[in-house]
């Protein structure tokens, strides 16, 4: 099936998902084949929790759910200063995620950032 025609929407659950990023790419936001439904990611924020150093994270738009298929970079390396929050989505500019796509994310170190993702499931 494909996304359902948001003028005809019949729910909207408000949803919010949070990683510790490793230096593998790790789902943030999943909408699996066949669900009904399209994602519409609202905000995506990177939080830099090592109190001493930078790192970077790396945000990609999958073509396929659970982070597999091609990867196409929404943020690439961008560097989180110590004690910082990056803002990489915004209300002012989402994304929408049709069935059988996803959005990842991973880090330059181990447990140095943390990324939260407010997002509407939307059938």
């Amino acid at each position: 099936m494909a996304a359902p025609n948001i003028a005809g929407v019949t729910g909207i659950i408000g949803k919010t998902s949070a990683v510790a990023l490793t230096t593998s790419p790790q789902a943030v936001a999943n909408n699996p084949v066949s669900s009904g439904k399209v994602l519409k990611v609202n905000t995506l924020y990177v939080s830099n929790v090592d109190g001493a150093a930078n790192a970077s994270v790396t945000v990609s738009y999958y073509s396929q759910d659970d982070i597999g298929g091609t990867a196409t970079k929404i943020a690439d390396a961008i560097v989180v200063p110590p004690n910082a929050t990056l803002v990489v989505v915004s209300k002012e500019a989402p994304i929408y995620l049709e069935e059988n796509r996803s959005i990842g994310a991973l880090a330059s170190a181990n447990g140095d950032l943390e990324i939260v993702c407010s997002y509407e499931e939307i059938s």
